[in-house]
């Protein structure tokens, strides 16, 4: 259902950044006063939002969507689009942080518990006993530059933001019948037939001349210029290269080993079968304690005969994927299994068959077959990863002195990278035809939009000084130089004569394809019966039939009060097209289920434009604006950055 909003790929790159709720879990809305200065690029509310900060916020978001997302396609990331997409939310973030302020909202201490206790990263840091360790949790916000009061004041504020637009997008209805007629008139479909006229076509028969091609390359000049570019060189430090610097000190190792020699040996697994009699959490009492006395009734058989066990589970157990095995599940260690079951398994001696034990999948009967308790290894078989695990503690602690030094060093001596690549010991490296947008297959720092701007400011390119310490990746920060700078420049014909050609028969081919097509419009216009067309077809919004987007747009908005109509379609590069629109063909009615879903997806949308409407009164009443020019792509459908 509604497949066709998953063929709009154009649309999906857009909303990519708008779509997706970032997590302020771990990450936190750290408002720095102390922030950069720079370009002002937004303002809410009278507070300037500044182009290092915008820098800043869209490489954790690069870094939050490659974490969650890693197939993505690296170089959606770094368009102007997914740039200002960022800046959008943080502007929206804004809005609504100032609202809650305004309108005094706030987010109670159990609230906030809540939050806490839901939140996925923070029940990572948790014991096998429940408890948060505190220390791993210090480290995590200490990476981040936060103590735990700074990061929990953050989840408060966001919070309490998310109430703003929550009590509109939540209470948004519509009802049953305008949906159906909304739904039905979208979904209708249309009886056309087309006649192509491609681009390609009339190029094929086009053979310009020199004159021809000297004439369009000058009126097109900018077409053919080269970017400008750059060789550069730089540093990059990173927390691995603060590690190879680190030695461990034996004594340092020796305690560490007797610390956590036990944790790092590995955790006791348990071996177990069980007969499972299912019966889900929502059945009815009834259906629950019926299920119950069958487990208790097979309890009492197993228990007088504990050999029969395995038979009695694969003629009654009702968990298919261990049923077949005798009830067997294997070794597993705590967290495993759902806790009633587990606590059950764990205070059980090998051999000992249990109660009836109730979880939500049903009541259970479990027998503890074995226990592998780890064996602990010694000083010398773990001191590899003993070293590697101390290496990388003492890294994460050092490393912000590293990068001190780092930050320092390119800034104070500025005509060259060598004095700070020999006090840390960096490798400088060196590249060659670096462009402001990085090129297809360039990807790491030379892909990064922030150090490329920074290699291509005006100090860069003037004075060849250093960049600042760049901020490329969570503890990996780069600086560099430009050795030589080339300006962008216009080619000469000679140089690009041949992607002038294929330009003028794609421009010229499209034109030609253009007035052969508008003619045949108006001779079939007058003589109807003259159209050449291809044989009727169905189309609507979910069957396009492989035609091009503005055919099926442009026969779905044809005027049906009198049919049949031509009319004709422009496709730009590719030619044009007339259509030929027969009939209206009403959509047929969807399944009760269907229509169910479908109403309430429409409703959703209804319930997310009420709330972009109200968005849009915040954005006025707080005099929210953009400074920077809005990419084209990212005007698309900009209310559905306000469904969370």
């Amino acid at each position: 259902m509604f497949d066709f909003i998953r063929k709009h790929t154009k649309w999906t790159m857009a909303l990519l950044f708008l779509l997706i709720v970032p997590s302020f879990i771990l990450v936190g809305m750290n408002n720095n006063p102390t922030s950069d200065k720079g370009d002002v690029v937004a303002k809410v509310d009278g507070i300037e939002i500044t182009r290092p900060e915008w820098d800043r916020e869209h490489l954790k978001e690069v870094d939050r969507l490659r974490a969650s997302m890693p197939t993505l396609d690296a170089k959606l990331l770094d368009t102007p689009q997914a740039r200002y997409a960022t800046l959008e939310r943080m502007v929206r973030d804004r809005v609504a942080a100032v609202a809650a302020e305004k309108l005094k909202l706030s987010t109670s201490d159990q609230r906030l518990a809540r939050a806490l206790q839901d939140s996925p990263e923070i029940a990572a840091l948790r014991r096998a006993d429940g408890s948060l360790d505190m220390e791993r949790y210090r480290q995590l916000l200490g990476a981040q530059g936060m103590s735990p009061e700074m990061f929990e004041a953050n989840v408060r504020a966001d919070l309490s933001s998310r109430q703003v637009l929550a009590g509109v997008a939540n209470s948004g209805f519509a009802p049953g019948a305008a949906a159906d007629l909304a739904l039905n008139a979208y979904f209708e479909k249309r009886e056309i037939q087309v006649a192509r006229f491609n681009a390609a076509d009339y190029a094929a028969k086009l053979s310009p001349t020199d004159a021809d091609l000297e004439q369009f390359y000058k009126a097109n000049e900018k077409l053919f210029q080269a970017p400008e570019q750059a060789s550069i060189e730089y540093v990059m430090l990173d927390l691995d290269i603060v590690k190879k610097g680190i030695a461990v000190n034996e004594a340092d190792l020796k305690t560490y080993y007797e610390q956590n020699a036990q944790k790092l040996s590995g955790a006791e697994e348990r071996r177990a079968s069980h007969i499972l009699i299912a019966t889900p959490k929502t059945a009815s009492a009834e259906e629950r304690e019926k299920a119950k006395v069958k487990a208790e009734e097979l309890l009492a058989v197993v228990k007088k005969s504990p050999e029969s066990f395995a038979e009695v589970a694969r003629k009654n157990s009702q968990d298919p994927g261990s049923a077949p095995n005798g009830g067997d599940l294997d070794f597993f260690a705590r967290g495993a299994m759902v806790k009633p079951f587990e606590d059950a398994a764990f205070g059980m001696k090998k051999g000992e068959i249990s109660e009836v034990v109730a979880s939500d999948f049903g009541y259970h009967i479990i027998k503890l077959v074995d226990i592998k308790t780890p064996t602990q290894r010694s000083f010398e078989e773990m001191r590899p990863e003993l070293e590697e695990d101390l290496k990388k503690q003492q890294a994460q602690k050092k490393f912000s002195e590293a990068a001190e030094a780092f930050s320092n060093g390119v800034y104070e001596q500025s005509d060259s990278l060598k004095p700070v690549a020999e006090r840390l010991k960096l490798d400088i490296k060196t590249a060659s035809n670096v462009t402001r947008q990085p090129g297809a297959g360039v990807t790491g720092v030379l892909a990064n939009p922030k150090f490329l701007n920074a290699i291509f400011s005006p100090d860069s390119i003037e004075k060849k000084r250093n960049t600042e310490a760049v901020e490329v990746g969570p503890n990996q920060l780069v600086s560099g130089r430009v050795v030589q700078y080339t300006p962008a420049r216009t080619q000469t014909l000679a140089d690009v004569k041949d992607n002038v050609r294929q330009q003028w028969l794609a421009q010229q081919g499209a034109e030609e394809a253009r007035k052969d097509g508008m003619a045949k419009l108006a001779a079939w216009k007058t003589a109807p019966a003259s159209a050449t067309l291809s044989a009727p077809i169905l189309v609507s919004r979910e069957q396009n039939q492989q035609l091009p987007a503005q055919v099926v747009d442009a026969s779905l908005r044809a005027d049906t009060s009198a049919l049949p109509s031509l009319l004709g379609v422009d496709l730009g590069m590719q030619g044009y097209a007339v259509v030929k629109v027969n009939k209206v063909v009403p959509r047929e009615a969807p399944l009760e289920a269907a229509a169910k879903q479908e109403r309430s997806q429409y409703s959703q949308w209804w319930s997310a434009a009420e709330a972009f409407a109200y968005y849009a009164g915040l954005k006025e009443r707080f005099k929210a604006e953009i400074l920077v020019a809005t990419p084209a792509v990212a005007k698309v459908n900009a209310e559905a950055s306000v469904k969370q």
